[in-house]
């Protein structure tokens, strides 16, 4: 990995994708049993499916803070592998867990205490609110645990072992898969849980990851404690002018998650559910990207610290190229088969109704919008998190969003499944741009 200066660049892909696929594989698992709760749950009926759904934005908020806090430490930690400074990468491998840990915890604490008035100005019924309030008392410990486990996964990615995250990530999915049936539906004469079951299965899937997690750290010498809050003094400065920005760019996508679902949910909880569904296949289709994401910026932190900007343009042009390629591809795919897919995830005819449209307009633009991703994760990597900054809000802000609500006042629910898929399209050529703006300045 330190010698890809000498690589050709179908090496150099072919390496990119050694460290991609086992990430890709883990996070189709993770998001797949995601999916799977939702099929299970649309089993339940349009109610429980529209109830989940509303808990969407909420969940993408907890997640964006484990994936700002993951992005800053798995760079400060490459940089400082990638500098030779193993000692003090070890320190910050036990920061991340500590103080990742605390301030996850504090945010699951704060989403039970606001929930009735946030789902309420996201357009959810007293009727679905009752239906929500039990699962979300399940929901907000499993995306605790989950994210502490994802901060062990971050230690593993920094030190260029993205195998061991990505066959937990299939294990935690496989485990989920068994129990989702079980705890939501029941066996034999006990009726099971219902919604609260989907809830309890992540969070036990989630806990058998982390004690997996503990057994494979140990030995490593990864996490050490001995000096951790001299470290503490010395990284928070870079740590915050990293994940300062990178949390403020994650929790960008679940406010306008919010903004959209409310939006959404002028057209009905039909609507919502529909939406909820489409996020879940949106996640699911984009796995490549994902795990291109979580890949990459460790491989970038490394050539940043060793000041190798030669293989960062090769690695940026290889990624981006293999991003659009397999993203357009599989889109046109889902596209083709949009009504029949969307029979296969939902039994309510209107909700596939809803579902066939937002299927048959948005993956074909997934390819501009994984650029996207592709650019933002890796800013933060090349030192520029404020650039990764700015480009999720104008992703979010200047081409989704004002699209997405033009479209829908223009051409109702069509419209706005197809102002979202050129609100992707914008985003990708701009964040392009703004890359290319950023490497000129650092090569002049």
């Amino acid at each position: 990995m330190n010698s890809t200066a000498s690589l050709s660049n179908t090496a150099l892909a072919r390496q990119l994708w050694q460290q991609t696929w086992p990430m890709a594989l883990g996070v189709m698992s993770l998001l797949g049993f995601h999916l799977v709760d939702s099929i299970f749950v649309a089993r339940l009926g349009t109610a429980p499916l529209a109830a989940q759904s509303f808990t969407f934005p909420l969940a993408f908020l907890v997640i964006g803070v484990q994936v700002g806090v993951g992005i800053a430490i798995a760079a400060l930690i490459s940089r400082s592998i990638g500098a030779g400074k193993q000692t003090e990468a070890n320190r910050l491998g036990a920061l991340v867990l500590v103080g990742g840990g605390v301030l996850q915890g504090a945010l699951v604490a704060l989403l039970w205490l606001v929930q009735t008035p946030v789902f309420t100005l996201l357009g959810a019924s007293p009727e679905i609110q009752t239906l929500i309030r039990p699962y979300w008392a399940l929901q907000l410990p499993a995306m605790w645990v989950g994210g502490v486990v994802y901060f062990g996964y971050s230690l593993f990615r920094a030190h260029g072992n993205t195998r061991f995250p990505g066959l937990m990530m299939v294990v935690t999915s496989l485990l989920n898969l068994v129990l989702d049936p079980l705890l939501i539906f029941g066996v034999g004469e006990w009726q099971g849980f219902g919604l609260p079951g989907a809830a309890l299965a992540t969070l036990l899937a989630f806990a058998l990851g982390g004690v997996l997690l503990v057994l494979s750290l140990k030995g490593k010498g990864w996490v050490q404690r001995e000096g951790m809050l001299q470290q503490m003094r010395d990284s928070a400065l870079p740590f915050f002018h990293i994940a300062g920005p990178a949390m403020i760019s994650q929790l960008m996508p679940p406010l306008a998650a919010m903004l959209a679902t409310a939006l959404v949910a002028r057209s009905g909880d039909q609507a919502v559910a529909a939406w909820g569904m489409a996020s879940r296949l949106e996640s699911f289709s984009i796995v490549l990207v994902l795990g291109m994401t979580m890949a990459l910026p460790p491989w970038l932190g490394r050539c940043y610290g060793s000041n190798d900007w030669d293989t960062v343009q090769r690695l940026m042009k290889v990624g981006a190229a293999m991003v659009v390629g397999w993203q357009v591809l599989l889109g046109l795919l889902l596209a083709v088969l949009a009504g029949p897919l969307a029979g296969l995830l939902v039994d309510s005819a209107p909700v596939q109704a809803y579902l066939t449209v937002l299927i048959r307009w948005l993956p074909p633009s997934y390819g501009l919008l994984g650029v996207c991703m592709l650019v933002v994760s890796a800013s933060n990597a090349l030192g520029w998190p404020m650039r990764a900054m700015l480009i999720s809000f104008l992703r979010l802000f200047l081409c989704y969003l004002p699209l997405l609500w033009l479209g829908f006042h223009l051409g109702d629910f069509g419209g706005l499944a197809l102002g979202a898929a050129f609100g992707n399209l914008m985003a990708g050529v701009m964040a392009w741009g703004m890359y290319r703006q950023a490497l000129s300045s650092v090569n002049s």
